[in-house]
């Protein structure tokens, strides 16, 4: 079996971002609104028409001259795009791409939010697990030295019985954290589109908090300064409005200049045997036939403008419940580390000195045991509701302020 390999936090972030095919699906979109810049740029075509005329097809008074009066004119034409269409068109083209491109880091945000929360799901079973290792190995010991006792006469039989069957909780909770961390794993493989083996896949980094915590004006300016889905709302109201000008633009009538080169036209002038000519075609707008698009891209402009105030509100509502729960479980992890920790151990380690001497009952034995284990087990509760709050905040101002 190969051996196992480990990724910190940076290195799967890495690898879901090369590998995820969502979002290299995404990422094809943008190139596509890239190549649509060409094609909005493009000049008419000039048109090339050949013409003949004159060709004598029957006698005419016992004349017979079929190609004395033949005329042979070749023309060009040209469609003038006036008011800067096709700079216009570039120009939404341009804020297409930018909103596609706003648009797919959105899409990439929320999938490394999903990401994360199932590194920090894996770090967190990781942990449990090596609780109910070391809580089952304790329990071990105990059993180990309750058997010792009942060789000397100082233990009942029936007691050790029922330490002996508290054994099977220990080994269902270990059973159970096993489950969960493999469960975790598979999920983080599944988004990083990896087909390794469970056995042969692991992560690391700290599974720990930290108590400061910048203020929350900071998390909204960040967060306003950041969000791609309220860039691309902006970036919406900027192309509605290049739009609007180029509905008034495609209103505009646009000349078509054609000229020509004739060879042996019969015209009036008997000596012009080769001629030239022009032409202007300008349509005659009598009619707006325009009008809708005016009226339906103004209409544009103002809902995108509305849509940036519900992005804008959504950002805020975001930061700040995401900076509440965070500042929470900061709250409730501060007296975690700081007593309750250190007063578990200190209460099992003396009540089971206690008991070991004959100084505690059974019960109180087994009400430390599993007073001990229900803190440590809250504390890895509460450092897993910590890294996914901060993860949620992290998705909410729009890239990792907090590690």
């Amino acid at each position: 079996m190969s051996a196992q390999t480990s990724y910190t936090w940076n290195q799967v972030k890495d690898k879901f971002e090369s590998a995820n095919p969502a979002l290299k699906a995404d990422a094809i979109n943008v190139q596509e609104m890239k190549a649509a810049e060409t094609t909005a740029y493009l000049r008419p075509n000039p048109q090339f028409t050949l013409s003949t005329d004159g060709t004598q097809i029957a006698r005419y008074q016992g004349v017979w001259k079929p190609t004395t009066g033949t005329q042979v004119s070749p023309a060009l034409s040209y469609l003038h795009e006036r008011q800067n269409k096709r700079e216009l068109r570039l120009e939404s083209a341009k804020q297409g791409t930018q909103i596609a491109t706003s648009q797919h880091q959105d899409l990439e945000r929320n999938l490394l939010f999903n990401l994360r929360t199932a590194f920090i799901q894996t770090l967190q079973a990781k942990a449990i697990v090596e609780l109910s290792r070391q809580e089952l190995d304790y329990y071990d010991h105990i059993i180990e030295i309750s058997r010792t006792r009942l060789k000397d006469g100082d233990l009942a039989q029936i007691d050790l019985d029922r330490i002996e069957l508290q054994r099977v909780q220990y080994e269902s909770d270990l059973q159970t954290a096993e489950v969960n961390l493999r469960t975790s794993k598979i999920l983080l493989l599944q988004l990083l589109n990896d087909r390794t083996s469970v056995e042969q896949f692991d992560v690391e980094g700290p599974f720990d908090f930290s108590d400061q915590l910048q203020p929350l004006d900071a998390f909204r300016q960040i967060a306003l300064d950041n969000r791609p889905d309220l860039k691309a709302a902006l970036q919406s109201v900027q192309q509605a409005d290049t739009n609007h000008k180029l509905a008034f633009a495609n209103g505009s009538t646009d000349p078509t200049f054609s000229g020509w080169y004739t060879y042996n036209p019969s015209f009036n002038n008997s000596y012009a045997h080769q001629t030239i000519g022009a032409s202007v075609n300008i349509p005659l707008r009598l009619f707006d036939r325009n009008q809708g698009e005016k009226q339906r891209t103004q209409l544009d402009i103002d809902r995108n403008q509305r849509l940036i105030d519900v992005a804008r509100a959504q950002v805020f509502g975001d930061v700040d419940s995401a900076y509440v729960q965070v500042n929470s479980n900061i709250i409730l992890l501060r007296p975690y580390k700081g007593r309750y920790l250190a007063q578990a151990v200190r209460v099992r380690e003396t009540v089971t000195y206690a008991y070991q001497h004959g100084g505690a009952s059974l019960m109180d034995f087994l009400n430390a045991q599993s007073d001990y284990r229900n803190v440590q087990l809250a504390y890895l509760q509460l450092i897993g509701s910590y890294l996914s709050a901060v993860s949620q905040l992290n998705l909410a101002v729009g890239r990792e302020v907090i590690q």
